[in-house]
């Protein structure tokens, strides 16, 4: 297989940057917010952040994009106790760059894929939230990972007659920056015996899940969406 020119959002830990080390034997470019370390920077919580990095990306990647992975997301508390204009404030910036841009993406992706022909790949990283819902300060970050399914599958029942194939993954817990303090706060070990498999998953192991959906999962998959939670929630 000829390497894939691929696009990853939310590169600078944790998940992402398993995901874009995944790629290696591929032509990569990452993002985060900052940039840095080759990685696109752009600022999904603004409007303009996402249509701005697709276009650097379609430069960097000399005109032509593969498979796109949205990743990029944030994971900030919003108790109802806070202020009406506090809670829709966190609300809207958690629906803006976990939702929003992650559609904006995804559309110029589609519309790219169709100009030049023979199709693509987008994976979407949702939640196990997506599912089985989150905690009471954390109802926008459910609500915005289930948005993400609900795309992903209209993606895929829309597009795949022209070969364009969407796919989503739902980790539960995972070892990362993100997860750990939250996952701490959540009472740690009681948690885990939330966990059949008795532990939360590893950044790696989602990353090759998303490596394999990209470049690997058969054409037949498309629409799927990919549970790695340790047995914690099962459909």
């Amino acid at each position: 297989m000829d390497p894939l020119n691929i696009l990853v959002t939310g590169t600078s830990r944790g998940i992402g940057k398993s995901i874009f080390a995944s790629f290696s034997a591929h032509k990569v470019v990452g993002h985060s917010s900052r940039g840095g370390d080759g990685a696109i920077a752009a600022d999904l919580s603004d409007p303009a952040g996402a249509r701005a990095l697709w276009w650097e990306a379609i430069g960097a990647l000399g005109g032509r994009i593969d498979v796109l992975v949205n990743n990029a997301g944030m994971f900030e508390a919003a108790p109802i106790e806070q202020s009406d204009d506090d809670w829709v404030a966190a609300w809207e910036r958690t629906m803006r760059v976990n939702l929003t841009a992650s559609a904006e993406l995804c559309r110029l992706a589609v519309l790219h894929f169709r100009e030049r022909g023979g199709g693509g790949r987008i994976v979407n990283v949702a939640s196990r939230a997506a599912y089985r819902g989150d905690s009471p300060q954390h109802w926008h970050y459910a609500a915005s990972k289930a948005g993400m399914v609900g795309m992903t599958k209209s993606i895929a029942r829309g597009y795949a007659g022209e070969g364009i194939l969407a796919f989503a993954v739902c980790p539960g817990f995972t070892m990362t920056g993100m997860a750990e303090d939250y996952l701490e706060s959540r009472g740690g070990d009681k948690l885990l015996a939330d966990i059949p498999l008795g532990r939360v998953a590893s950044a790696d192991e989602v990353a090759e899940t998303v490596r394999w959906l990209a470049v690997d999962a058969p054409p037949s998959a498309t629409g799927a969406v990919i549970d790695v939670n340790g047995a914690s929630f099962v459909r």
